[in-house]
């Protein structure tokens, strides 16, 4: 017999944990209309659970393939009520202010456990009497010997049919519900709303990236608790802003961005610093910034968050508005001047763009780096450049290069 695991196993498991992570993001969402006592976790006393005004909510989620049937024997149905039959036989739930989801995208056969259980069933009320006594039926015919199964029935059995009734009283079974990717689709249609259908894929890829991170970082332990709806509010707040008419988003990660000067060296924006005397520390900044303000535009671009020819015109602000104080500057050396007074006067005008050159590309995006950086990516295609005679310079040092 074969040792190796089964990669489509394998697989649906990666699945159902991402479809976790997609579905605590829509009980976020959801909440969030509601107000902002609240928080949500993932792993906690269960696969999620959201507490609110003074009651729990416990969801067990089981993602599955298209026609699975969830019946009496079924062991997602039996793993479920393990979990929270230990959790009633251990006091670690108060019954009276939990509410007991067990959502699964499969099906729930009429006549079965689970159909007494659901919160509308289409041949007539819940009946938890009904559910108990095939819940009971189907543990006595059992003949399961495997460890799973046993501990399944153990935590049941533990509990008197009183506990058993009330347990059932308080669970919903939800069946056939959206998969990860119908999940997916609803907070698109959501993000719509905010945003706009044209934003709205780019807004979901940002909203969803910080909740995974956040995730992560609950799970790590490395102190993130629940997300409350405070801070979720503030942070849909801050996402939702970035999609303003007058605003681009910048992400996290483009931040993080650093860069190293030695990977760099041959670029014609690093030459140009060097040709103006730019000292290391300053070089190792610009080398930073060109790389976000590349990734960031390319990243607008490729989700199509510009608008047509916007950034063109940009650029064109960024070109005119170096020229203005290059050319005083070239007026101020004359026709003869000493390399020492042209490196001064060089390192006065990128100083310029280091600390004063801060034209937005939309009123509300004010991260620097999208100005420094746009005018390294300038200085690289040789638009502007910062010593006097940049042009002829960088011919006699490219030149040798492009005749190779």
């Amino acid at each position: 017999m074969s040792n190796k695991s089964d990669p489509f196993e394998a697989s649906a498991a990666a699945l159902g944990y991402l479809y976790q992570l997609r579905m605590a993001l829509l009980v976020c969402v959801e909440h969030l209309q509601t107000g902002l006592d609240w928080t949500v976790a993932i792993e906690a006393g269960d696969d999620i659970e959201a507490v609110s005004g003074g009651s729990t909510d416990w969801w067990q989620l089981k993602h599955r393939a298209p026609g699975t049937r969830m019946t009496d024997a079924s062991s997602d149905l039996w793993k479920t009520l393990r979990i929270w039959a230990t959790a009633v036989d251990n006091q670690q739930v108060e019954l009276a202010r939990t509410n007991l989801f067990l959502l699964t995208t499969g099906i729930v056969p009429e006549g079965t456990v689970g159909s007494y259980l659901t919160p509308s069933r289409p041949g007539g009320a819940r009946d938890e009497v009904e559910a108990l006594k095939l819940l009971n039926e189907s543990r006595s015919k059992s003949a399961a010997k495997s460890t799973t199964a046993v501990a399944n029935f153990a935590a049941w059995d533990a509990l008197d049919s009183d506990q058993k009734l009330n347990l059932l009283k308080r669970i919903q079974v939800l069946d056939e519900a959206d998969d990860i990717i119908k999940a997916g689709d609803q907070l698109h249609g959501r993000a719509a709303l905010v945003v706009g259908h044209a934003h709205a894929q780019a807004f979901m890829q940002r909203l969803e990236g910080w909740f995974f991170q956040r995730c992560i970082a609950h799970l790590a332990g490395i102190g993130a608790g629940p997300v409350t709806g405070v801070e979720f509010d503030d942070v849909f707040d801050q996402r939702r802003n970035q999609f303003r008419p007058d605003n681009l988003p910048i992400d996290a990660d483009i931040i993080k961005i650093t860069g190293e000067v030695t990977e760099h060296t041959e670029k014609t924006f690093v030459r140009q610093l060097m040709l103006a005397g730019i000292g290391n520390a300053r070089i190792r900044m610009a080398v930073r910034d060109y790389l976000r303000a590349y990734e960031q535009r390319s990243r607008w671009s490729n989700e199509n968050l510009l608008r047509p020819g916007e950034l063109g015109g940009y650029e064109r602000r960024l070109v005119e508005e170096w020229e203005r104080r290059f050319n005083v500057m070239v007026d101020d050396l004359g026709e003869v001047a000493a390399e020492s007074e042209m490196r001064a006067q060089a390192k006065r005008l990128y100083a310029w763009v280091e600390q004063d050159a801060r034209y937005r590309i939309r009123a509300g995006c004010d991260e620097a780096f999208v100005t420094t950086g746009s005018y390294q990516m300038l200085a690289d295609e040789q638009r502007v450049g910062w010593h006097p005679e940049f042009e002829a310079r960088l011919m006699a040092l490219l030149e040798p290069v492009v005749g190779r």
